[in-house]
């Protein structure tokens, strides 16, 4: 069974990781900024049990595939990439003057959610670096190395949330300070969509 200074050890890695700066807590920060704390928390939330899908194709194996072909690398990378520019797009074009109901926020929120799980599934760079990082912290003396993994697996689900679901409330917290002044909320929404279009390019155009 995993051990308690393995797990340690494990969370400090991972919360060092979490919360350096990439494409995922600026998507999730982004969202914030430009559509509030609802908004973040969801896409927080997206964004961190979208780790269960990765954690699952480590343990599989499937990571390995995308980390040695590189049509498959470069297939996931493309549909990431297009996608996130979709996404951008639509916050860009989006009309920020729509006051929002409690339910139709709450349908966005779970809108936003679905798209930050699927945003995240389809960057095969989190999948390879599951495969590269997670292994580092299993003991085959201890157990099963695929149940060490999972468990791995769900800690860091647990640490992502967490920490992103802090970078929310201080996006969110901005936002309502911001949306004080109208004149800001246009710029804010494109702002954000050119962040995304701007991530998704990154995505497609980076090497591995």
């Amino acid at each position: 069974m995993i051990s308690f200074d393995q797990i340690l050890l494990f969370s400090a890695a991972s919360l060092l990781l979490i919360f350096t700066p990439g494409p995922d807590i600026i998507y999730v920060l982004t969202r914030g900024v430009a559509q509030g704390r609802t908004a973040a928390l969801a896409a927080a939330l997206g964004f961190s049990l979208g780790n269960i899908g990765h954690t699952l194709l480590a343990v599989f194996g499937l990571s390995a595939i995308l980390a040695s072909s590189a049509v498959a690398f470069t297939a996931v990378k493309v549909a990431g990439g297009l996608y996130l520019l979709y996404l951008g797009y639509k916050l860009w074009t989006a009309d920020p003057s729509l006051v929002l109901s409690s339910q139709r926020e709450h349908q966005t929120a779970r809108l936003i959610f679905r798209q930050s799980v699927l945003a995240n599934l389809l960057n095969p760079k989190v999948a390879i670096f599951f495969l590269a990082f997670f292994p580092q912290f299993v003991r085959p003396d201890q157990g099963h190395p695929a149940l060490q993994m999972m468990i791995l697996g769900l800690t860091f689900v647990m640490l992502t949330m967490l920490g992103f679901g802090l970078v929310a409330m201080g996006a969110g917290a901005l936002n309502a300070r911001l949306s004080a002044r109208p004149s800001l909320s246009a710029w804010l929404h494109k702002g954000a969509g050119g962040i995304l279009m701007l991530l998704g390019l990154r995505l497609i155009w980076a090497d591995r």
